[in-house]
């Protein structure tokens, strides 16, 4: 079987992917280990920025049924709070629902969809063989955050410090905004509350690790002792590989995208605007002459600013008090809000404005 463009993982990035290069007249090959629908564990959150990059694909209707979220409510480490109007409302789409919609897209638009499990990868004559079954003039690797294809080309998983492991289940809505909550113990850590618009919300809590496994019941017990949240439904765990660590992001015709690349913000451990975004990148780029080059230089202009940024904002959230500054001076200024909610949920910048209203606020007596 030999095809233009072979995608591994069908999530976000990998679907992305396949309908951009589809759309470019590739002959597409869209694999994943699962039957679709399935569950993955994740906030569910998406962002409107996300469903931009979507739409401008021909994709739309992938939040349909679910209700818009308007608003966001933000603790800090020290008790700091801010609830304001997000600057473009949300949604929380299972990803359940979220990711069919966007695999039957792939399959509407032209693609091949096969389950399929990916454990071998060489190259020959300018070609790429996966298990010596599928031939591929470019391979994208959207394979999540165990991503084989990265393996397979040689890049080792993120280190401790770049890494967050969280928990993720369904329970009662307590509330109609969504809610990130932080907290001093075992810094940087928090809870999250995305509400779904059927009287349930997505909760969970996440830390990042430093070498020491954390247990299934840890993980329950901070999150009853942060949201109050006690018997949710469908609990999973999942590693969540954050961009302060990333690998190259192609090794000659095999792209990394979404997880597999570490497209994970660090300041709020979302991943599907990420993902969507490098997916349409790196299927657009599997159809040019160099895929990588192509697909790297794209990566920097539309991210490199942004992921600057966040790894900047990252560094100065070592210190708690910095968030709770940052919190007040977003409970006082609509615009400093908007600054930091686009910064941890889409692709926004630091401005001089807003970093002098925290720090106006970190030196301010309380």
């Amino acid at each position: 079987m030999d095809f233009d463009v072979v995608v591994v993982g069908a999530g976000p990035a990998g679907a992305t992917a396949a309908i951009a290069a589809r759309r470019r007249g590739a002959g597409v090959l869209l694999l994943d280990r699962a039957d679709f629908p399935r569950d993955k564990p994740c906030g569910d959150g998406i962002a409107a920025e996300a469903l931009d990059v979507l739409a401008g694909l021909g994709v739309t209707g992938l939040d349909e049924g679910y209700s818009p979220v308007e608003r966001l409510r933000l603790i800090g480490p020290g008790g700091a709070a801010v609830e304001r109007p997000l600057p473009r409302p949300a949604h929380t789409v299972p990803r359940l629902v979220f990711d069919e919609r966007l695999v039957r897209a792939a399959v509407a638009a032209g693609v091949e969809f096969r389950r399929h499990t990916v454990r071998e990868l060489r190259r020959e004559g300018g070609r790429t063989v996966l298990d010596g079954l599928i031939t591929a003039g470019t391979v994208i690797g959207a394979d999540g955050a165990g991503s084989t294809v990265r393996r397979l080309c040689g890049r080792r998983p993120n280190p401790p410090g770049h890494v967050a492991f969280a928990i993720r289940g369904y329970a009662p809505a307590t509330g109609a905004e969504q809610v990130i909550m932080t907290t001093e113990a075992r810094w940087p850590a928090y809870a999250w509350s995305f509400p779904i618009g059927d009287g349930t919300a997505n909760v969970g809590y996440g830390e990042v690790l430093r070498g020491a496994p954390l247990s299934r019941a840890y993980l329950l017990d901070r999150l009853a002792t942060m949201l109050g949240v006690t018997g949710a439904q469908h609990v999973r765990a999942h590693h969540l590989p954050l961009s302060t660590h990333r690998p190259p992001p192609a090794d000659g015709r095999v792209l990394l995208a979404g997880d597999a690349l570490s497209l994970i913000n660090p300041l709020t451990g979302e991943g599907i605007f990420y993902a969507v975004l490098s997916g349409a990148l790196a299927g657009a780029a599997a159809t040019t002459a160099d895929p990588g080059r192509a697909y790297t230089r794209a990566l920097r202009a539309r991210l490199g600013r942004h992921l600057r940024h966040s790894g900047f904002a990252t560094f100065l959230t070592r210190r708690p008090s910095m968030v709770d500054a940052a919190v007040r001076a977003a409970a006082k200024d609509q615009a400093v809000f908007a600054r930091m909610t686009d910064l941890g949920l889409a692709d926004g910048l630091f401005d001089f404005r807003t970093i002098g209203r925290i720090g106006r606020e970190l030196y301010r007596p309380t």
